[in-house]
């Protein structure tokens, strides 16, 4: 049996969808929302901000600032990268999660994210992407 090992942001966007759909769960923890400040960036520092800021591989090739919520919701050169409250036609979920041309996968070059920072990207941005 494989345990799994998440992030807090992957246990309260559980819950969060959970209550939405209106489980109850044992601990009768309520939902939280995912934060930016908290769940989000801390990922986005680790797994992204060696290219994508001023001077990186991947800022010079898009233009995306991921330093600040600004420069994320922001996005590239090309447009937004981020549709607040659909991961679905978030540009941002189809790199991360590899279904796009292998050239623009993110992080590129390097091993996929977990399924854990993936879930938390989606969930905060079905939450209305918002810099909490």
């Amino acid at each position: 049996m494989t345990k799994w090992r998440c992030s807090r942001a992957l246990a309260r966007s559980a819950a969060y969808i959970a209550v939405f759909a209106g489980g109850f769960w044992a601990f009768g923890a309520a939902a939280e929302e995912t934060s930016f400040k908290e769940d989000i960036f801390p990922i986005i520092e680790l797994r992204c901000l060696e290219c994508h800021q001023p001077g990186g591989s991947g800022y010079e090739a898009s233009g995306l600032d991921l330093r600040t919520y600004e420069g994320l919701m922001k996005g590239t050169k090309h447009g937004p990268i981020v549709t607040p409250r659909s991961a679905f036609t978030s540009s941002l979920i189809a790199v991360i999660d590899h279904r796009t041309d292998p050239s623009i996968r993110m992080p590129h070059d390097k091993k996929q994210m977990s399924k854990c920072e993936r879930f938390a990207f989606r969930a905060w941005i079905n939450q209305g992407a918002n810099n909490n």
